[in-house]
């Protein structure tokens, strides 16, 4: 277990978060600063996209504390109502890269984005949670032989050991939001103990032919294989989506358009099959 977490109130019944470490690693020193150091990042990018963190005065033991806010994780949300409709990913879309893009103005990753540290408050907002994984140039320290973060959300250069970068946090978001529309993964899940291949990413629209060709371009973008490929900042993400949200409502891409080998193929088949039929027609004759 690398930390606990209690649920606490406060004088007034406020529900709070308390999270410290467990005995076997209290005088761990290498625990307690990755706890200190993941205090100090949240403290640095207090915001309306991150959880509240209590004003606390002298402590005698290493704890923090912040605010259990009402609501789901973005998990919870897809298990128990299954994928959003364009209305709702693309507000999500716009919090998560309005938070995102302030956690990389400071300086900081992630390196853990996922469903489940995604929180949907019952008051609209979306926050970014644990960051127990997340990163700075200079303080944070990283040990080479372990993987940061959940593997279906890990970029494909960091399965080689790169060094950690914005771009690879733009990916496990444009995996999230991938998933937040079609329930699935953009290569399929992956295993802790694979070492994956990376091809070509399914486009969303083959799971919900009702998405414009804009969003499909967004999130193919997004995830793909190579880093020089995708968006460069938060930035320049959020900007592309606000001006696809103002291109005129469109019909889906025809079938052929999205999926051209599969429709072909099953033409051939279709093709096949009535030459097949006409054979038989004329043996009988």
């Amino acid at each position: 277990v690398q930390s606990l977490l209690y649920r606490v109130e406060d004088g007034q019944g406020q529900p709070w978060l308390l999270k410290t470490l467990p005995a076997a690693r209290a005088d761990d020193p290498l625990a307690t600063q990755a706890l200190l150091l993941e205090e100090w990042f949240l403290r640095r990018v207090q915001g309306r996209h991150f959880p509240e963190l209590h004003g606390l005065a002298q402590r005698q033991h290493l704890y923090y504390l912040m605010r259990e806010h009402p609501g789901e994780t973005l998990a919870e949300r897809l298990r128990n109502h299954g994928p959003l409709s364009l209305p709702e990913w693309l507000g999500l879309a716009n919090q998560l890269l309005r938070g995102l893009g302030q956690l990389h103005r400071r300086n900081l990753l992630h390196r853990d984005l996922k469903p489940e540290n995604l929180h949907l408050g019952r008051d609209g907002e979306l926050r970014l949670l644990d960051f127990g994984l997340a990163w700075c140039p200079g303080l944070s320290r990283e040990d080479p032989h372990l993987l940061p973060g959940t593997p279906s959300y890990l970029a494909p250069e960091c399965f080689s050991g790169t060094s950690p970068s914005v771009r690879q946090d733009l990916y496990a978001t444009g995996v999230c939001l991938y998933q937040a529309l079609t329930g699935r993964y953009p290569y399929g899940e992956i295993e802790a103990f694979q070492h994956p291949r990376f091809g070509r990413p399914v486009p969303p629209s083959r799971y919900r032919p009702d998405l414009p060709a804009w969003i499909d371009d967004l999130l193919l973008r997004a995830v793909a294989c190579d880093p020089a490929q995708r968006f460069e900042t938060a930035e320049e993400w959020l900007l592309s989506l606000q001006q696809g949200e103002t291109l005129p409502v469109a019909a889906p891409r025809p079938l052929l358009e999205r999926e051209p080998l599969q429709t072909w193929r099953a033409i051939a088949l279709l093709s096949l099959a009535a030459n097949l039929a006409l054979l038989l027609v004329w043996l009988k004759g």
